[in-house]
C-alpha cells in the first residue's frame, strides 16, 4: 500500500491556518466524494463524510483528523511596510529565523521572518532565547505596497515544499496533513460493517480542539478514534524515556496525552486488532500537548469510547516535520481493519 506522494504533496501545500481551512476542505472534498454515500460541511467548517451500512439506527464510528497547520494572522502593519503577527498555534521561535511565510491577503506575497542581525546585537541580547514578539515580517515592499494586499486579520503560513528523504517524507505541515491523507484513504478503502462510519476533518485543533468538539456534539458518536502525529524525539540527546515515539517502528496506539485518557477498552482493541493483522505498532503516551481524542471522548452525551492512532513525527512544530512512510501504511491498514472489525467486538466494560 504504496503512499500516494504527490496527493500527499498537494495536502501538505494548500494552506489553512486556523479559521482559515477553505481551500484544504474544498480540496479533501473532492478526493473523497465518490467514496462516500454523505458530505456536509456545518457552521464551524468542518467536513463531515460519512459512509452508511444499510441498517437502521446503527452504531456510529467517528473518525476525525484536523485539517489546520500552526500559522500566524497579521495584527499590525508599519508604515515602511513589515507585518507583525501573532501565533496560531504553538511554534518554537528559534526555528523561524530568516524562514520563508506565505501571507494570503488579497493576493499571497512571500515574506521572511526578519530579527535583529548579531551584528547589532548587543552582547547580552546575544545570551538571550529568541521569543516570538522580536520577529517581523519583511515582504520586500513599500508600505503603500503592501497595504493595497494585506490587511490586518489576514493569514500566514510557512513556504515548505515537501520531499522524500530517505524513507520518509519531509516538509511542513505534517502535523496534520498526514492525518488528513490518512483518513481520506481510510474513507475510499473502508466498508462500513455493522456501524455508520464518519469520517470528520475537523478544523481549529491547533487552538483548542474546537472543531471536533462540534462535529461529537452533532453526530454523537458510540465509538471515535482521533488521528494525528505524536513526537518521534527519538535524536541523538534524547533518553529512552524521552522518546515517546520511534520513526519506522510501527503506528502509535494512544494510551494517554494531557487532554484524555483513552478508553481501556479502545486500546485493547486497536493492540488485538494489530496484533491479529500482524501491522506494526508501538504504545504512545504523549506527555505534552492534546489532539482531537478529547473532544470525541467528551462532547457526548454520557461519553464515547474513544482512542487516537498517532503517526510517529520528528521535528514536530517547527519549519519542517518528518514522517516514515511505513508507519503511515501502517497507520492506514489498522484503521481500516479496526473500522471494520468494531460492530463484532465484546464492549463490556
Amino acid at each position: 500500500m504504496a503512499v500516494d506522494f504527490d496527493l500527499l504533496k498537494e495536502i501538505v501545500r494548500i494552506p489553512g491556518a486556523p479559521g482559515f481551512e477553505n481551500d484544504i476542505r474544498n480540496f479533501v472534498a473532492k478526493q473523497v466524494e465518490s467514496s462516500v454515500d454523505e458530505m456536509s460541511t456545518d457552521n464551524m467548517g468542518n467536513l463531515v463524510t460519512v459512509k452508511r451500512c444499510g441498517v437502521d439506527s446503527a452504531p456510529k464510528v467517528m473518525l476525525a483528523a484536523h485539517l489546520d497547520e500552526i500559522g500566524f494572522i497579521v495584527t499590525h502593519i508599519t508604515d515602511d511596510g513589515f507585518l507583525r503577527f501573532h501565533p496560531l498555534g504553538g511554534f518554537d521561535p528559534k526555528t523561524l529565523t530568516s524562514q520563508r511565510v506565505i501571507v494570503h491577503g488579497k493576493k499571497d506575497l512571500i515574506g521572511v521572518m526578519g530579527s535583529k542581525p548579531i551584528h547589532v546585537m548587543k552582547p547580552e541580547e546575544r545570551k538571550k532565547s529568541v521569543e516570538l514578539s522580536d520577529f517581523y515580517i519583511d515582504l520586500g515592499l513599500p508600505g503603500d505596497e503592501v497595504k493595497k494586499h494585506v490587511e490586518i486579520g489576514d493569514a500566514v503560513t510557512r513556504d515548505r515544499e515537501l520531499i522524500k528523504m530517505g524513507d520518509c517524507f519531509n516538509g511542513k505541515s505534517l502535523d496534520n496533513r498526514i492525518s488528513v491523507y490518512i483518513l481520506a484513504e481510510v474513507m475510499k478503502k473502508v466498508k462500513a460493517k455493522g456501524v455508520d462510519v464518519y469520517g470528520v476533518f475537523t478544523v481549529q485543533e491547533e487552538v483548542g480542539i474546537r472543531g471536533a468538539q462540534v462535529a461529537t456534539l452533532a453526530i454523537q458518536p458510540d465509538f471515535g478514534l482521533a488521528i494525528d502525529t505524536t513526537i518521534a524525539f527519538d535524536l541523538p540527546g534524547s533518553a529512552e524515556h524521552e522518546k515517546i515515539t520511534k520513526l519506522g517502528e510501527g503506528t502509535g496506539i494512544k494510551i494517554y496525552d494531557t487532554s484524555s485518557i483513552c478508553d481501556r477498552r479502545m486500546i485493547q482493541f486497536l493492540k488485538n486488532t494489530a496484533e491479529r493483522e500482524s501491522i506494526q505498532w508501538q504504545p504512545e503516551l504523549l506527555t505534552g500537548g492534546g489532539t482531537d481524542t478529547s473532544g470525541i471522548q467528551r462532547f457526548k452525551a454520557g461519553g464515547s469510547i474513544a482512542g487516537a492512532v498517532s503517526i510517529p513525527t520528528r521535528h514536530i512544530h517547527q519549519t519542517i516535520e518528518m514522517v516514515h512512510e511505513k508507519d503511515v501504511e501502517a497507520s492506514i491498514e489498522l484503521i481500516v481493519k479496526a473500522v471494520e472489525g468494531i460492530a463484532d467486538n465484546n464492549w463490556e466494560a
